[in-house]
């Protein structure tokens, strides 16, 4: 049975991006990245998948890094891409258990930022169905 809930729904994140360090005498850096989050559950009904509700708010903090490639000066350098760890609350067809990996690839310049976002299961426990995001914020 294939199971899809093709509705978009309402996310707010705030995320903390730390000093960059390199990795050896390579061109990459990685800089830890912490990230507290808020999926809002779907509020049509769409039926359960597994057991699991897309009714459900998810509430999740994510910690790990993101990583760069290039000098400082270089018109990539603002490319990253981060992997989390993540931790949440609520539990959805998408997010099904207690521990998910976000990675998201995005394009951060000085004020803003732009990226696409998954969090998955990596199919450890029940669905894996995964959320998948663009995101776009403002940065200080």
């Amino acid at each position: 049975m294939n199971y899809t809930v093709d509705k978009s729904t309402a996310a707010a994140f705030v995320e903390a991006l730390f000093g960059d360090h390199p990795i050896g005498s390579t061109a990459f850096t990685w800089a830890p990245d912490v990230t507290a989050g808020w999926i809002s559950g779907r509020g049509y009904p769409c039926g359960d998948y597994q057991g699991y509700s897309a009714r459900n708010d998810i509430w999740l903090i994510a910690a790990g890094l993101r990583f760069h490639y290039g000098a400082a000066n270089a018109w990539y350098r603002p490319f990253f891409f981060s992997l989390q760890p993540t931790l949440h609350a609520g539990l959805t067809p998408a997010e099904s258990g207690n521990y998910e990996f976000t990675l998201t690839l995005g394009w951060q310049a000085r004020h803003w930022m732009l990226g696409v976002r998954h969090s998955s299961n990596a199919d450890l426990n029940g669905p894996n169905l995964g959320e998948t995001m663009l995101v776009g914020g403002v940065t200080f």
